[in-house]
């Protein structure tokens, strides 16, 4: 399997990487290490408590429509409310999602990843009217190459495709009302309720696997398979072993309705033959039936067991995983444009930084990334970390550094006036 990356906002480095891979790049002398080690210490920290807010922030918003919920809500939420915290929940969210470097799939996008063929040969359909509101979220693009056997194996033929690493799904249905007027019974989904789901290794062909209301439907090709041997069945058995039965029921019927005047009689030996007949047609059909069920149920089995391994986390258990990726790109962000402000001799402009960390990315890591400095700019900016002459942009020492950072964590909270 081949992967193209490419450039890409996600850091595909864990945290504490990060830190070895400035240290080994020997921009600090050895007492400096040791500081900069503490200086991330407490600059993590100060990330995860902002972000444990964050949190809170989703879970609250969600707690009116979260359909795995197992507490109680302490009031009845208004019409009015339940807009607000709907509003607020995306906001939060899409504020998170781009904070870990997740990018959003456009209605062009999704409309075209629906038309193209599935990797898994299923054709599905997906109810849009079903929805009030659709949110994709994509992160980390790349092209991959697989073999596809055909032929029962006797051919391979190596295909490109586009995949994502992570997608996030946010998916809002509507209310009951909606579901009574249009007759459908046997929901698996609550009407009104929110799903929010995380996959990952998603080819963008398949992204309509992800809705939660996507249905199996055979393909021509599946239709061909199953309809042309039973026509083909059929026939020879109305021709060998239905003609004559059909010819005699045809005559009965003809006599009944007052077409014929020949009486025709049917002794023993016909009404066995005929129910004998019978048997066979009843046998034929429920075989083509099964036939039938059989594929689609392969086909939906093919869906789950893909469905089963892609999928990363569900409702409220994908705040948590989101909240922990945005922290560590916030983080890393941080440390980065800091370390290579500290590195640098005397002032740097943005362009210059923004340009050496990329290239530093990609000659020692091998990595293809599009870091943006601003973004990072932002954070050491809020917490007074850096200052700007012009276009140059200094950052404070090490121990400057770490002594405004505790400032800041000192006065989360200032409940003691002493």
């Amino acid at each position: 399997m081949a992967k193209d990356h490419r450039r890409s906002r996600f850091i595909p480095f864990r945290k504490a990487d990060i830190i070895d891979m400035c240290i080994r790049d020997a921009g600090l002398t050895g007492d400096e290490v040791e500081e900069f080690r503490q200086f991330t210490r407490i600059l993590e920290a100060l990330f995860h408590f902002e972000f444990q807010r964050r949190l809170e922030i989703l879970k609250n918003s969600y707690a009116p429509f979260n359909p795995n919920v197992d507490t109680r809500l302490l009031t009845e939420v208004s019409e009015k409310d339940r807009k607000l915290l709907q509003q607020q929940l995306v906001d939060e969210m899409t504020a998170v999602l781009e904070a870990a470097n997740f990018e959003r799939i456009t209605d062009e996008d999704l409309a075209q990843a629906l038309a193209e063929e599935s990797l898994f040969k299923i054709r599905l359909e997906v109810d849009f009217d079903d929805f009030e509101n659709v949110i994709f979220f994509r992160r980390g693009e790349s092209v991959r190459q697989e073999i596809l056997r055909q032929i029962w194996g006797l051919r391979h033929k190596t295909f490109s495709f586009t995949n994502y690493d992570r997608v996030a799904v946010y998916v809002k249905f509507k209310y009951a009302d909606y579901f009574g007027d249009s007759r459908r019974k046997n929901l698996p989904f609550v009407p009104g309720s929110t799903i929010i789901k995380l996959f990952h290794n998603v080819p963008k062909a398949d992204l309509e696997m992800l809705f939660p209301n996507s249905t199996v439907r055979m393909k021509t090709v599946d239709k061909f398979i199953i309809g042309v041997p039973a026509a083909v069945s059929g026939i020879v058995l109305l021709v060998t072993k239905l003609g004559a039965s059909l010819i005699l029921i045809a005559s009965v019927i003809s006599f009944w309705m007052g077409f014929g005047n020949e009486e025709v009689r049917l002794s023993q030996k016909h009404l066995i033959a005929l129910g004998a007949v019978l048997g066979t047609l009843g046998g034929f059909l429920f075989r083509q039936i099964n036939k039938f069920k059989s594929r689609k149920i392969k086909f939906m089995k093919a869906l789950s067991e893909n469905l089963y391994f892609k999928n990363l986390d569900n409702n409220i258990g994908v705040f948590y995983h989101l909240i922990d990726a945005a922290e560590e790109e916030e983080f890393k962000e941080a440390v980065l444009a800091y370390y290579f402000l500290l590195a640098a001799e005397g002032a740097q402009n943005q362009i210059e930084i923004d340009d050496r960390i990329e290239k530093w990315f990609e000659h020692h890591w091998n990595c293809n990334l599009n870091f943006e400095f601003d973004d990072a700019l932002k954070k050491l900016e809020r917490l007074e970390l850096v200052s700007r002459d012009g276009l140059e942009l200094r950052v404070l020492p090490l121990a400057e550094a770490k002594r405004r950072l505790d400032f800041i964590w000192d006065n989360y909270f200032a409940f003691n006036a002493n």
